[in-house]
């Protein structure tokens, strides 16, 4: 095995040959009817779901109303990944995204690195999406008076640990109030569920169903998936456009003071749930081949989406801040919340129903996007045939999306995977921080034959000078900070305080490496920042997750190396 044959790239000419050639033999795989309009509703609705519902409220009562100014900051930097990733979509319009982006810049062997994070980060995302619409829509139901068996809106596994943890609870000499809310159902629902011997039927169907019904959406094609993405944006927005209305009359202005109550640290603390919100924008570019002009609406749809969620998020956060003090904040639906609290049943409830929208809008956008992920892995040889398959009648990649449909279903149905959702935050980060990296190699390259091109700014002085900046800030406003990182603090074990260290210390030195770099040749500053705003999240998400994260790249490595490098087309290409 040779060192290059890993590395083999798929050129820009090369790729887009491909596609003229599968069209010229087929007329077209995929039907291109997507417009700027759809692409830029398909990114606010994978964008505003539950982070605007819930996730909002606990960075709120961490942060008082300066977290609006965090969704700003926040903003500004996916503006890092979403220029690259529209230099991208520009350059090769295609629906394999990040994948076949790292394919040109990166290699083989990166690429299919980053399929196989991208399947993750999908299948994953949209299984604890399923999860939390069921929980949104069985609160719903149970507002308007209609109560479904709590063993049949339970995951097993949530069941069987309440039911332990309440078991001790009882041994012990306490009572059943001393569990939580959640414990409490989750132990109704393994206490009253049908019982075959040992096992009892507990399943999620809620999440089942929707499963099932965005999964049928996306199979008879994307006419029928972008009306209903549409639909369900416009939905939401006015929502949220009413609460805003609605809201700022009862804001009071002393709930504004002061703005960062608990200070820059406050602030901070709320920085995962806020980028985590942003998450999903990029996802429109695997819709790359069914756009009747890629190149042209693809870095407008992602730049649009971004800058109309950014004004809802502040807006939305300072009328909230503004209702209530921030500390009332941390609940998990803030914004029925305020209005239950004014006596605004009403409207509660449509806010209610409106989460159950928003959530159904993000699962339709992220079951859209894997089976084209597959697909364009497929079509290159890396994974089976069958995955690249076209109905002949809707145009879709239909194995691929009843395949996905399957890996969403059946483990939302049974698992519970909050331990794990956070997977998807890490293969999202992954995936920006390879996609602003590779525009750096093309860049090297001259390779950059698209209708957008980042901005470039010469990095050699300004990148120095802002981490200069950020140092100064940091022994001003948190000088106790700089001692803590020469010190080992073993609170949550040796473990935990030498992977941390160690994820920090690795941080640090390729900050110092890109400075050079960016010194030396010049480097454009905006995919630097990018690579270094993006790596930085993917220390703050936890070692466990870098476990799993880091465990699921080594049995793709496996699949590579067994399959997809002997497959590959490229590959059996002579030369």
């Amino acid at each position: 095995m040779k060192k290059n044959s890993l590395f083999r790239k798929k050129s820009v000419e090369h790729i887009l040959a491909d596609i003229d050639h599968r069209e010229s033999l087929h007329g077209g795989n995929l039907v291109k009817s997507l417009t700027l309009r759809d692409l830029t509703a398909m990114g606010i609705a994978a964008v505003i779901g539950a982070g605007i519902f819930s996730t909002i409220g606990a960075a709120s009562a961490n942060g008082g109303p300066a977290v609006s100014m965090l969704f700003i900051f926040t903003a500004i930097a996916c503006v890092f990944s979403a220029l690259c990733y529209a230099e991208f979509a520009s350059t090769i319009p295609i629906s394999g995204s990040a994948y076949t982006y790292a394919y040109a810049s990166f290699g083989e062997i990166i690429a299919w690195i980053m399929g196989w994070d991208l399947l993750m980060e999908y299948a994953i995302g949209n299984i604890a999406v399923a999860i939390s619409w069921s929980d949104y829509f069985t609160s719903l139901l149970s507002g308007l008076g209609v109560n479904i068996p709590a063993y049949l809106t339970m995951d097993y596994l949530s069941a069987f640990r309440a039911n332990e943890a309440i078991n001790g609870l009882l041994q012990s000499g306490q009572t059943l109030q001393a569990a939580t809310p959640f414990q409490q159902l989750a132990y109704t629902a393994w206490q009253t569920a049908p019982q075959w011997g040992s096992f009892r039927l507990i399943a999620d169907l809620p999440a089942l169903g929707i499963t099932v019904f965005i999964t049928w959406l996306v199979y008879v094609g994307i006419q029928e998936s972008k009306t209903a993405s549409n639909l369900m944006v416009l939905l939401k927005i006015i929502v949220i456009l009413m609460v805003i209305g609605v809201g700022a009359f009862y804001v009071r202005q002393e709930n504004w003071h002061p703005f960062a109550p608990n200070g820059i640290s406050g602030v901070l603390k709320g920085v995962s749930a806020v980028f985590f919100a942003y998450i999903g924008f990029d996802a429109i570019s695997t819709t790359a081949e069914e756009c009747k002009n890629p190149q042209r609406d693809l870095p407008r749809a992602m730049i649009y989406a971004l800058i109309i969620c950014t004004v809802l998020y502040v807006t939305i956060t300072l009328v909230l801040t503004g209702m209530v003090n921030y500390k009332e904040l941390a609940v998990g639906d803030p914004l029925a919340y305020v209005f239950e609290k004014l006596d605004m049943h009403l409207f509660a409830g449509i806010i209610a129903a409106s989460a159950v929208i928003a959530t159904t809008s993000v699962l339709l956008v992220f079951q859209l996007g894997q089976p084209r992920i597959w697909m364009s892995m497929s079509r290159d040889g890396l994974l089976p045939k069958p995955f690249a398959a076209i109905h002949p009648k809707y145009k879709t990649p239909y194995i691929s999306t009843i395949i996905t449909g399957f890996v969403v279903a059946v483990p939302a149905l049974f698992m519970n995977l909050t331990e794990v959702t956070d997977l998807t935050s890490i293969g999202t980060l992954f995936a920006f921080v390879l996609v602003s990296g590779g525009v750096l190699l093309m860049d090297t390259r001259k390779a950059r034959t698209g209708r957008f091109k980042v901005p470039y700014y010469n990095g050699k002085w300004i990148l120095p000078l802002l981490f200069a900046g950020v140092l100064v800030l940091i022994v001003i406003n948190e000088p106790q900070a700089i001692g803590q990182f020469f010190t080992l603090d073993t609170a949550d074990g040796v473990g935990q305080a030498v992977g941390h260290k160690l994820l920090r210390t690795g941080y640090i030195l390729v900050c110092v490496l890109m400075t050079y770099l960016t010194f030396t040749r010049n480097l454009s500053l905006i995919p630097v920042l990018g690579v270094l705003v993006n790596l930085y999240l993917m220390t703050e998400v936890g070692l466990t997750n870098w476990k799993y994260f880091l465990i699921w790249l080594f049995i793709g490595l496996v699949v590579y190396f067994s399959y997809g490098y002997r497959k590959s087309k490229l590959g059996m290409q002579p030369g």
